[in-house]
């Protein structure tokens, strides 16, 4: 192996003498690509913070290029070259994509329109179409996971940490990143890759080291690994081949009473015209790629976009034309729509898990002089805690303590509360493990078997094959194509919609 650059030496961090991960011996070597993998809640992210200055170690060492390093902030991890792209964006939504590029490294005397080009500049170096003049509350989370990979380059560090960072990319944008992977390490950098999506570790890895339940399980070059070595490493058993297959080859189900429609909807240049049916006892899936206006279409549905008021077309609920002037209108419908962006729109980070799920029940015909019961909330959380198994370290953490696929089954759970008739998912299974993703599929198979008309938008196709009924395939703001399950493959679906 070469240079170690970074060392952890039986390392643990705890959180109220409650270990995160604990006795972790890790090494990332010069020019190394290095996978770190774990189920959520295993102590990926923390190991990582660590080594960025968010935490100490409760005990052990943490060595970088040799000196023993405790560093106090991410700016002193910077400083000493380590840079994090984390897994949810840190970016100032109010200002544009090129000052957040240079946020804290601003000149005495600065020129917007200098700053601006060295931001045009340096996107484009990336491949990454990004406007520098764009308003950071403008993007979407993939374009803004983008600019925040643009702030890690800019900054020159040696050591990268990027956590999820395709999550939110479409396929060719992935290809693009790869490609600034694989720049990086030519260039000497070492990379720390955390991602769910296990056939990009295998591809993209020198080495694979799997995390459970805070301990370091295994450690190989990525070349003895398979997918389901990693995955039994992960969780400690074999999981179903069907996961992502089998359940492709299943017969659809029968189509109830028509619980939604958009007839025609338009808004600005977004979505032109988009006529769609949602069914009771189906899962409708939604494929598109980025800017097809797949989501603003559910928003909109939801309420929490509002369609063009003259020509914007009509949205008919149980066969009744509808117009939400706001989400909770929508709620006190039966409609649910679980965001794909949890930070921004999902959760309440300081507030506690049972306090985030209570509030998705007061939402909902809430009684503004009522009074709120805490025990109440507690009680009704712990059934949601156990049924979508949120690991958390104690019963009253607040969100912001939870690996984000944990916060993510908070967002669920507070949807669900709700007992919506039909329930939009939107990336539901984004930055979650693969143990986790087949309790989420199974929960929203049970919805619809239930007779819940269910929409699932997601831009990873062999989930929206393997949890489908019926396809709809969005482009340019409207949809283009309608397929069975029967029929639908992953040529066809990505050639609708590129086409």
């Amino acid at each position: 192996m070469s240079e170690v650059i970074v060392e952890f030496r039986n390392a643990t961090k705890s959180f109220r003498n409650v270990p995160a991960f604990r006795n972790v011996n890790f090494t990332l070597a010069r020019g190394e690509v290095h996978a770190l993998l774990g189920e959520n809640g295993a102590g990926k992210s923390t190991l990582t913070k660590v080594l960025a200055g968010l935490y100490p170690l409760t005990s052990g060492k943490l060595f970088v290029e040799g000196k023993a390093r405790s560093f106090s902030s991410p700016i002193d991890a910077l400083g000493h070259g380590v840079a994090m792209v984390f897994q949810e964006t840190n970016l100032i939504p109010s200002m544009t994509v090129a000052q957040n590029l240079f946020l804290g490294e601003e000149n005495f005397f600065n020129r917007l329109r200098g700053i601006n080009i060295k931001a045009q500049q340096q996107l484009q170096r990336l491949s990454f179409h990004v406007e520098p003049t764009a308003l950071v509350s403008s993007l979407g989370a993939a374009k803004k996971q983008m600019v925040e990979i643009a702030r890690a380059v800019q900054r020159n560090a040696r050591i990268f940490i990027f956590d999820e960072p395709t999550a939110t990319l479409t396929p060719e944008e992935k290809q693009h990143f790869f490609a600034l992977v694989e720049r990086l390490k030519q260039d000497g950098n070492s990379i720390i890759f955390i991602s769910h999506a296990l056939e990009e570790a295998l591809a993209i890895a020198d080495r694979i080291s799997v995390l459970r339940d805070g301990e370091l399980v295994a450690t190989d070059a990525a070349a003895m690994f398979t997918r389901d070595r990693i995955v039994q490493a992960m969780v400690g058993r074999q999981l179903k081949d069907e996961l992502y297959g089998e359940q492709a080859k299943r017969t659809a189900r029968p189509a109830g009473a028509k619980a939604l429609a958009l007839e025609n909807v338009s808004m600005g240049k977004t979505v032109r015209s988009a006529t769609l049916s949602v069914f009771a006892g189906q899962i409708t899936g939604m494929f598109g790629l980025v800017g097809a206006g797949r989501t603003e279409m559910m928003k909109i549905a939801a309420g929490v976009l509002k369609r063009d008021f003259f020509h914007g077309g009509r949205v008919k609920l149980n066969g009744e034309s509808v117009r939400f002037s706001v989400p909770r209108q929508a709620v006190n419908k039966g409609i649910a729509y679980i965001t794909e962006d949890r930070k921004l729109d999902g959760i309440f980070d300081t507030m506690s898990i049972s306090q985030n799920i209570f509030f998705g029940k007061l939402a909902k015909g809430a009684n503004p002089i009522s009074v709120v019961s805490m025990a109440q909330a507690r009680r009704e959380a712990a059934g949601w805690l156990e049924k979508l198994t949120i690991r958390t370290i104690r019963a009253d953490a607040r969100v912001v303590e939870l690996s984000g696929g944990n916060q993510q089954k908070v967002v669920i759970a507070k949807s669900l509360i709700q007992a919506p008739n039909i329930i939009i998912f939107d990336e539901p299974t984004r930055g979650v493990d693969v143990g986790a993703i087949a309790e989420i599929h199974a929960m929203i198979r049970d919805l619809a078997d239930a007779g819940a008309a269910v929409v699932v938008v997601s831009s990873y196709l062999p989930e929206i094959l393997s949890i489908s009924d019926r396809i709809l395939v969005a482009r340019q703001g409207r949809i283009v194509e309608e397929m069975s399950i029967e029929d639908a493959t992953e040529e066809s679906i990505m050639y609708a919609a590129v086409h």
